[in-house]
């Protein structure tokens, strides 16, 4: 009799363990599946958004140089559609958006060029504050989509 109750305990234990494990494992493959791709938005306009450290003793300085290196660049770029520079005082951070027609025209510019005019950047920022490094830290970057 005892030897029955605990095969009915270790069959009960076993089922108890699949049906979790069946569960752990379809319940979280189906978030995933459910997840959309970003690829789904290559075509819709997008915003690109960008988070830098700007301490306010060199935010005109800043803004001065953004807007006479970058602006001008991005201009240039197919796709560019505009962007905005947002400062905020008491973290002392930007927030600048940069909008794009789609995400293929964004990222068909090459890394390089986009490196080249960072370099450009960062050069004209530590020769007009006499400082031996760029100030202007990069804190996160990321990409944006109009939601419906």
């Amino acid at each position: 009799m005892k030897k029955t109750f605990d095969l009915k305990n270790g069959f009960k234990s076993i089922c108890f363990l699949f049906i979790c494990l069946f569960f752990f494992t379809f319940h979280s493959n189906f978030q995933i599946v459910r997840a959309s791709t970003m690829d789904n938005y290559q075509s819709e306009l997008v915003t690109e958004e960008l988070r830098l450290k700007v301490p306010s003793h060199f935010k005109e300085v800043w803004l001065k140089i953004e807007k006479s290196i970058w602006e001008t660049w991005l201009s240039s770029q197919d796709g560019f559609l505009g962007r905005q520079i947002f400062w905020d005082k008491d973290k002392e951070e930007a927030l600048i958006l940069v909008n794009w027609k789609n995400k293929k025209l964004w990222k068909n510019i090459s890394r390089d060029e986009v490196n080249e005019i960072q370099v450009k950047f960062e050069e004209n920022v530590r020769t007009s504050l006499n400082l031996d490094e760029n100030p202007f830290q990069l804190i996160y970057e990321g990409e944006l989509y109009v939601q419906q």
